[in-house]
């Protein structure tokens, strides 16, 4: 099959696109090319790398006028904005960056771990010496919600800590690598016993404010939480809450909800606390990790071989 390929926006005024998205147009099209497609206008393709960040209702309107599409690729890994307006049809694949992006996204998970364990946020944040001792990784039990690209390398990072490591996500395959794959069904049972609780899911209806209230309850006062997903995976008040009373015992988060944090929200001024601003993976880095996808996912398809990242209308990821 022909790969002949539009990527929107190309130039124009049709949408804003990402700064990010916007130096990876020339990759991109390198990537197309050596993936054996063609890039293309609109009119004439078959495929669509989709860069326009937050408009679903502009891709609809994309695919409504140009049937001839049968593919949209997207950059990114998250995609609930697109979901939630219903724009996975049937007649149409729909990939995205799950998985591309595992590599720093995990490595940043560990680092957030250590930190929250070791009380780095605390320290820095102490104009003097602060001799507090340090609790190890090595030994703990960690449990990963979600079982994707993420929690794969962080299984591998976590295994010279000699960790105890349960993974729960929504299929019940093993995750290679982990001591225990539990269904999400085994959340509440799994929390008590969690000392370090790493969010690494996709964003859906039925993962928004998955660890609320009555799952911070569950969690021991020692553990600690590393979010790298989606910030509203986390109640937030019930976060603040608990931390307040002592529930948990530090937080490190690469998101947040909302996202940024207002100045002077209770998070900001945690000693406890360690935020960093949706930063775990670099430009450079998702650029390169995108076009091999794109160049791997052009090639299936003049190959007719499934695609790479595929969304599952159904999941919403």
């Amino acid at each position: 099959m022909e790969a002949r390929i539009a990527i929107v926006p190309s130039a124009g005024p049709e949408a804003a696109v990402h700064p990010d998205a916007e130096r990876a147009l020339a990759p991109i099209k390198e990537a197309v090319a050596h993936g054996g497609g063609t890039v293309v206008p609109l009119a004439e393709a078959n495929g669509l790398v989709w860069l326009v960040p937050a408009r679903p209702d502009l891709l609809e309107e994309t695919l409504d006028a140009h049937p001839g599409i049968r593919w949209v690729q997207f950059p990114w890994a998250g995609v609930e904005a697109y979901a939630a307006a219903g724009v996975f049809r049937g007649e149409v694949v729909f990939t995205c960056a799950k998985g591309s992006y595992a590599g720093q996204v995990s490595e940043h998970a560990l680092l957030l771990t250590l930190a929250c364990l070791r009380h780095i946020a605390r320290q820095a944040r102490t104009p003097g010496w602060l001799p507090i001792p340090p609790n190890s990784l090595s030994g703990r039990k960690v449990t990963i919600l979600g079982g994707g690209g993420i929690a794969e390398e962080l299984v591998r990072l976590l295994q010279p800590f000699g960790c105890h490591i349960t993974v729960i996500r929504r299929r019940p395959d093993k995750l290679d690598g982990a001591d225990e794959t539990l269904p999400s069904s085994a959340l509440h049972e799994t929390l008590p016993e969690t000392d370090v609780l790493v969010l690494a899911l996709a964003l859906t209806a039925g993962t928004r404010h998955v660890i609320g209230r009555p799952e911070l309850a569950l969690l021991p006062p020692h553990a600690v939480i590393v979010n790298v997903a989606r910030g509203a995976h986390i109640d937030t008040e019930a976060l603040v809450d608990a931390l307040r009373e002592d529930r948990v015992a530090a937080a490190g988060l690469d998101v947040t909800d909302p996202e940024p944090l207002p100045g002077g929200h209770p998070l900001w001024n945690d000693p406890r606390v360690l935020i960093t601003s949706h930063c775990a993976d670099s430009p450079e880095y998702v650029t390169r990790m995108l076009c091999e996808r794109i160049r791997r996912n052009v090639h299936h398809l003049r190959e007719s071989h499934p695609l790479e990242g595929q969304i599952d209308p159904a999941a919403g990821y």
